[in-house]
């Protein structure tokens, strides 16, 4: 039986609930969803929609590096907004995230997030032993 490597980093926020920052198991990096909480002090990075779309990635790629990932070993990314308006902004900012990387993603309305928040990411990636 394969064993499960939890990771935790407090360069990320701690999880809201319970659960982990990110499980290794079976070759993939399994990254649970990132609100834009900013890790020293659990509050959003703002209140509009840039702020927090741009923590959550950071958070997501804060996670990623404890595992030893990169962004290019991201296979897929699940993407929740309060308002599909925001798709587009959304695009650029996770453009300059993937700096060129091209992972299969979906992007999903949803009436609510955890805590009030506006966008939360969450991803695979290969995951580097």
């Amino acid at each position: 039986m394969q064993k499960l490597d939890f990771i935790a980093t407090d360069k990320a926020p701690a999880a809201v609930g319970p659960y982990s920052q990110a499980v290794r198991a079976g070759g993939f990096l399994y990254v649970s969803g990132q609100l834009g909480l900013v890790p020293a002090t659990g509050q959003f990075a703002g209140a509009d929609f840039e702020a927090q779309a741009r923590q959550a990635l950071a958070n997501m790629g804060a996670i990623l590096a404890e595992a030893g990932c990169a962004v290019t070993d991201i296979v897929s990314v699940d993407v929740f907004v309060t308002d599909l308006a925001n798709f587009k902004l959304f695009n650029g900012i996770y453009d300059e995230f993937m700096a060129g990387h091209r992972p299969a993603r979906a992007a999903v309305q949803v009436s609510g997030l955890p805590l009030g928040g506006v966008v939360e990411v969450k991803c695979v990636a290969l995951a580097r032993q």
